[in-house]
């Protein structure tokens, strides 16, 4: 046998060999992936929306100094319970009884000048009406510049009197101002309630706070009896939320408890949130106001809460794991097809690149194809179906990875030899 047949028949069966090997791959198929598969089915769906803050009274008021003094009584001690009126601290008066005096003795003096000025007017006033009844009946006996002169007087005394009179007045708004000042040298609770901050001690200098309210006040007392926590909500979810909507609350300082509340106000104007280096991407939160409606009775002020705030609620509606939801594109976008952008409506009919959500549906033959699904409320492991599935049917459910690289026509098989897609998963949202 020639060296040139021998190299052409180890050729025939290489290439045999290849063919065989083709074949037999042909025949096989290309390899199924591995996927978790639920069926869809009815479940109970809660949206919610999730925010931190700190526990606050829903009253409260900081007590301040009016005016400036030395502390000489302090009564009362931080969590001490008050009543509206009770006092709570006292100032010096000394220094004020004084000014008190000497605005009483002002005004003793500006009623003995009324008084006198009030005869010299009277006086000045007789003479002249006589002078001119004198001059009237007989010119001779007055001259006319004597007349005018007793007028002049007359109108200098009236003048002198009105002077006098605002002078007393002046020194009564005086009077008044000296008893306001040392009547705020004792200070009074403003409402009935805790003490559940005291910034001050015995013999300290109390300051009024006219430019900075912090460094005035004394001390604060709130009403325990009615709680509140505030919340910033992210501009995406805060639309969502509306009054009334019922709040379970959870305080770090009792970790086994929840307690229940409810939103009574959702602020209008937001609160900025952190910065970023981009201005355009700066975070924007509104503030949302939450009632404690079983608040414990060892709640302090500031503890921190977590609130998970209802926004609806479904009963026993079609619904399938949020994982399995996903988009593709290339999907030719028919007039008012809700399916695309979680329920937002193309504005007219066109054809291009566009995410459409949907799930891969699970045929008999173990293969997938994509279903443009519409979508509802979205619970904490579940979407509702509005349209595009029905009861029954089994789609991809998982893994994550595996949902990404999928297309139609691939081939599927349950994870663990089948065994989770003969066990739906279950109801819980």
């Amino acid at each position: 046998m020639s060296k040139r047949m021998k190299w052409s028949l180890a050729g025939g069966a290489v290439l045999a060999v290849v063919l065989i090997a083709v074949a037999a791959g042909a025949k096989r198929g290309p390899k199924a992936v591995e996927v978790r598969i639920d069926q869809v089915q009815a479940r109970d769906l809660v949206a919610s929306v999730t925010a931190s803050g700190q526990i606050q009274p829903r009253t409260k008021v900081a007590v301040s100094a009016e005016v400036q003094g030395r502390i000489v009584k302090l009564p009362v001690k931080e969590g001490d319970l008050v009543k509206q009126g009770q006092l709570v601290v006292q100032l010096d008066p000394a220094q004020f009884e004084g000014a008190v005096s000497r605005a009483e003795a002002s005004v003793a003096a500006g009623r003995a000048q009324l008084a006198q000025a009030r005869a010299n007017f009277l006086n000045a006033e007789r003479q002249y009406a006589r002078s001119a009844e004198i001059r009237k009946q007989n010119a001779a006996l007055l001259s006319e510049d004597q007349v005018e002169n007793l007028r002049t007087q007359m109108e200098v005394n009236k003048a002198l009197l009105e002077a006098a009179q605002q002078q007393l007045e002046q020194a009564q708004a005086g009077l008044k101002d000296a008893r306001w000042q040392l009547s705020r040298t004792t200070i009074y609770a403003p409402m009935s309630g805790k003490i559940t901050r005291l910034n001050v001690e015995l013999g300290e200098t109390a300051v009024p706070g006219t430019f900075n309210k912090d460094l005035g006040t004394l001390l604060t007392v709130s009403d325990m009896s009615v709680l509140e926590t505030k919340v910033k909500v992210d501009e995406t979810d805060v639309a969502r939320i509306s009054i009334g909507d019922s709040a379970q609350v959870q305080i770090d300082a009792f970790p086994d408890t929840t307690f229940i509340g409810k939103v009574v106000k959702i602020s209008n104007s937001s609160v900025k949130g952190a910065a970023t280096t981009n201005a355009a991407d700066q975070a924007i939160d509104y503030e949302v106001t939450i009632q404690l409606l079983n608040s414990p009775v060892d709640t302090r002020p500031d503890f921190s809460a977590t609130a998970k705030i209802v926004t609806a609620r479904r009963q026993q509606v079609l619904s399938i794991p949020i994982i399995a939801l996903t988009v593709r594109e290339n999907e030719e976008l028919q007039k008012g097809d809700t399916a695309v952008g979680l329920g937002k409506a193309a504005p007219t009919k066109e054809v291009g690149k566009k995410d459409v959500e949907g799930v891969f549906i699970v045929g008999t033959d173990n293969t997938v194809n994509f279903r443009p699904v519409k979508v509802g409320i979205a619970g904490e492991k579940f979407f509702e179906v509005v349209s595009g599935l029905k009861a029954g049917e089994k789609i991809v459910a998982g893994s994550y990875q595996a949902i990404r690289e999928l297309k139609d026509g691939a081939a599927v098989k349950a994870q663990g030899e089948g065994k989770d897609a003969k066990k739906p998963a279950g109801t819980k949202s």
